[in-house]
């Protein structure tokens, strides 16, 4: 969830790429009763460099649809992001933001703001939610968005249909509508976290589509809080399951790239369109 984060905030806030790496990310098809068809590929929105994630199966799959569905369908149009999130982020009469977040957590938010070249006082009129996006992007190290597996999935649909689950604006939306308890938990968690370097675990993780280390990833920090996780995690996944379901029970060959933490558990992509009747099974 922190590399979501970061992954706005580097697109909103927005070289050569080095040579790419070799991934395995999890995939699975998705069928129905009455012959619907669909896929998942869990996605990862920020790497150090770009990765060769189309396999046969991945590669087979894309051809045979006639849908791509994606979280944010225009992630190169960053100057709209940025306006966007300019748009939401500032409010007045905020407090300082080192009382908006845990005392014991102050120390922390001291060097982060250090390490994003900013001071306290750049934050006077930043809601809290901007603030633990700004902070996200800071510790994530070499990570780059333009790397990130949505886009390139975006550049390979070619000429086919692409729709989005969410939007930039609903994005930002889950954000700045956030009630302020839960943007300091969401702040508090980002400052948890903070370490100045990029989750090679979690990316190897996902190279390796192990989905044990996955997980276990949506079951702490930010996702810990179950506030937190209903709006950022459950509740997005109810809502792109309804518009999947409707999608592949109307005759769409959906190919589905997402972040790949929102395939995994009970309360997962997969699961849900499994409980309305959908057969999803893993083929990689």
């Amino acid at each position: 969830m922190r590399r979501w984060l970061t992954a706005l905030a580097l697109t909103a806030l927005a070289a050569c790429s080095p040579a790419p790496q070799s991934a395995h990310p999890a995939f699975w098809q998705v069928t129905g009763p009455q012959g619907q068809k669909g896929w998942l590929l869990g996605t990862i929105h920020a790497l150090p460099r770009p990765a060769l994630w189309r396999s046969a199966a991945i590669g087979a799959a894309l051809d045979e649809a006639n849908v791509v569905a994606v979280e944010i369908a225009n992630l190169d149009d960053t100057a709209a992001m940025a306006q966007q999130f300019e748009k939401l982020q500032y409010s007045r009469g905020l407090p300082p933001l080192s009382e908006r977040v845990d005392p014991s957590l102050r120390g922390v938010l001291a060097s982060q703001i250090a390490a994003a070249h900013m001071t306290e006082a750049d934050f006077a009129r930043i809601e809290t939610w901007s603030a633990a996006l700004r902070l996200a992007r800071a510790g994530e190290g070499e990570n780059d968005s333009a790397n990130g597996v949505d886009r390139a999935v975006l550049r390979a649909a070619g000429g086919k249909r692409v729709v989005e689950l969410e939007g930039a604006t609903g994005q930002l939306g889950l954000f700045d509508t956030m009630p302020e308890a839960e943007q300091r938990a969401m702040l508090n968690a980002v400052l948890r976290d903070a370490t100045g370097t990029a989750d090679s675990g979690l990316t190897n993780a996902w190279r390796n589509g192990d989905f044990g280390v996955i997980e276990a990833e949506t079951r702490r920090g930010m996702l810990a809080d179950p506030a937190l996780r209903e709006t950022l995690f459950t509740g997005r996944n109810k809502a792109w399951a309804d518009q999947l379901a409707m999608r592949l029970n109307r005759g769409e060959r959906v190919f589905v790239a997402v972040g790949a933490a929102h395939m995994a558990g009970g309360d997962g992509l997969a699961a849900m369109l499994a409980a309305r009747g959908f057969k999803v099974a893993r083929v990689q």
